[in-house]
């Protein structure tokens, strides 16, 4: 394997992972949380998934966006079901889009978020990052089930 198809195939996994916690979530526990601050279980997997979205158009834009009109804005959060669905097409073009460069440019390429996020990376470590941020709150969401006393995935398969 290349580093763009271990990028890639590191995506796919931690998607696979991720979904196995969501999709064991039962339904009458999608709006539970921890705290009134918190994100409820559904909000956290649209954070995620929208997330990725606005991270693709941030590496499209070398950088952070100065507006970010998000298409998940109006759905309605009715299930994982449903927000995996709405969000396929906009992953299909992200796996897209990074299928679509090179080894060289993972190193080459800097995407500037220096004035929301803080700093300036390579697009391989971004892409990384991207991995990351879906990962921890997915663990999350196992503290979450934890702390309600939900029955949670096995993701170490």
């Amino acid at each position: 394997m290349n580093s763009i198809e271990l990028v890639i195939f590191n995506l796919e996994e931690v998607r696979r992972r991720s979904i196995k916690v969501w999709s064991l979530i039962p339904d009458d526990y999608l709006n539970w949380r921890p705290d009134q601050e918190a994100m409820s279980c559904i909000e956290m997997i649209r954070h995620i998934l929208e997330s990725e979205h606005y991270y693709h158009l941030a590496i499209n834009n070398r950088g952070s966006l100065t507006e970010f009109v998000s298409p998940f804005e109006n759905q309605p959060l009715i299930s994982v079901k449903n927000e995996l669905a709405f969000a396929e097409p906009f992953r299909k073009e992200f796996l897209k889009t990074i299928s679509e460069f090179n080894e060289v440019e993972l190193s080459e390429i800097k995407i500037d978020r220096s004035s929301d996020a803080g700093y300036i990376r390579s697009l391989g470590d971004m892409l990384l990052r991207i991995a990351y941020h879906e990962s921890i709150h997915t663990g999350q969401l196992l503290d979450y089930l934890r702390s309600a006393g939900v029955p949670r995935a096995n993701i170490w398969d």
